[in-house]
């Protein structure tokens, strides 16, 4: 079953903002557990050097401890104090655990930790300093270990990490189920568009789909129409070749029946040899249209490639032009090549005579009597030129279309010749192009030189 396309944008929504979401709790939760853990730090910190303030004004007032119930209203704070010189001060109940090598890794700066104990966590701090004295030594050093219980601070974490996760799996919750629904909705476009185009084939030539109305839609729209235009081309192209080769096909056929059925009832009294010559000549029209259509075929669909080599291009185009000169001398039409050729060509020499061969021969075939075809030649191109006062300039949009003829009386001529010509020119890598200028009609070849 193919992937539908709401549930791809479902699923590309809902990855997105699972990303998005999730990722804004996360560092969201990491900021405020950073600032949070700051702030009990500083409170813990903040006690610490206040019970430290206290030791000073007790020793200031000669007092040798700390009263025991100096924090008897904190149930959940701990401390232990010692100095050098005296015994220690404790809480009491004195702190439950202690970290390890306390006091001698207390030092001037604050260190703190978290210990567990009894299913939680302890804070604790401790630093050392030195404590000024009235007896004895001018100060004395001093270490002190505070310690306060941090559960109902870890539960407020806890619910602010239950909060900023909830959000985003609300939010995930309401896209699963309304993102289907808008999607849908937003879809309808489309939806519409494909009933449209229900109604648009090769059964109904020139329909066109409407404009969408939709910024998205409208580029795809106006492409769809662009293939129906071409796909219209190419059935009107493959109409006209149908019928093109209907129509030669027929006539050839038509040709031999009729012959044959005169000669059967109404004997003109010809030799054998003349009614087979005619014979002959219409079967050889009929194959040469058969073997022109399978070599298009070929060259057209990439199965004809070019057997490149190096070609001697003067004396290979004397004896293409030998060739010619009895078309043209029948029909009273000259012959004149100037220029210069390139010396050589690396190229397939049969695909080379299919598209000089056809450039030739149509121009003898279609240039009035007495006319002169001129081939012009010079090292990047070959022009062939012929007197054409029936052309005009749109016919020239034509030349290279099969079976296309600007003058039917012509029944030796299939109108594959410019076909021929054009599609071996590109299987060769040659650009060939019609010029009608005064007149006269170039068919222009631009070859590369050895």
């Amino acid at each position: 079953m193919p992937a539908s396309l709401s549930a791809r944008i479902t699923v590309l929504l809902v990855v997105t903002s699972l990303l998005a979401l999730g990722g804004g709790a996360l560092a969201m939760d990491w900021r405020i557990d950073r600032a949070m853990e700051a702030r009990f730090r500083d409170s813990l910190l903040a006690q610490a050097q206040a019970l430290t303030t206290v030791v000073e004004v007790e020793q200031a007032e000669g007092a040798s401890h700390l009263p025991p119930g100096l924090l008897a209203g904190e149930a959940h704070a701990w401390y232990e104090l010692q100095c050098v010189g005296l015994p220690p001060l404790r809480s009491s109940p004195p702190p439950p655990v202690v970290p390890d090598d306390w006091p001698r890794a207390a030092g001037p700066t604050p260190t703190f930790a978290n210990l567990a104990h009894a299913g939680g966590r302890l804070g604790t701090v401790m630093f050392a300093f030195e404590e000024p004295s009235t007896r004895g030594p001018p100060t004395r050093s001093c270490a002190l270990l505070f310690a306060q219980d941090r559960r109902a601070f870890d539960r407020l974490l806890a619910t602010l990490d239950w909060i900023l996760g909830l959000g985003p799996a609300l939010a995930l919750l309401v896209a699963l189920v309304a993102v289907p629904l808008i999607v849908r909705r937003g879809l309808r476009p489309v939806r519409a568009l494909v009933e449209r185009m229900r109604d648009v084939g090769p059964h109904a030539p020139g329909r066109r789909l409407p404009a969408s109305g939709t910024r998205e839609l409208d580029p795809l729209v106006s492409r769809f129409n662009e293939v129906l235009a071409r796909m219209d081309e190419g059935l009107a192209r493959e109409r006209q070749f149908a019928s093109g080769l209907a129509h030669e096909t027929r006539t050839r056929l038509a040709e031999l029946r009729a012959l044959a059925e005169v000669e059967s009832r109404y004997p003109s009294g010809r030799e054998l040899g003349q009614i087979l010559g005619e014979i002959g000549q219409i079967g050889a029209e009929l194959e040469a249209t058969v073997t022109a259509l399978l070599l298009l075929t070929r060259l057209q669909s990439g199965l004809e490639q070019p057997q490149r080599q190096p070609l001697e291009l003067r004396p290979w185009l004397e004896r293409q032009f030998q060739r010619q000169q009895a078309c043209a001398r029948s029909r009273e039409v000259g012959l004149a090549v100037t220029g210069t050729p390139p010396a050589s060509l690396h190229t397939d020499p049969a695909l080379l005579e299919v598209v000089l061969g056809n450039l030739l021969g149509n121009a003898c075939a279609y240039a009035p009597a007495g006319d002169t075809v001129r081939i012009a030649l010079d090292e990047q191109a070959l022009s062939v030129d012929n007197a054409a006062p029936e052309l005009e300039p749109a016919d020239l949009a034509r030349f290279g279309q099969r079976f296309w003829r600007k003058q039917p009386s012509h029944a030796s001529h299939a109108g594959l010749g410019l076909a021929l010509a054009h599609a071996a020119a590109e299987a060769l890598g040659m650009a060939l192009r019609f010029e009608l200028r005064e007149g006269r009609v170039y068919a222009i070849l631009h070859w590369s030189a050895a």
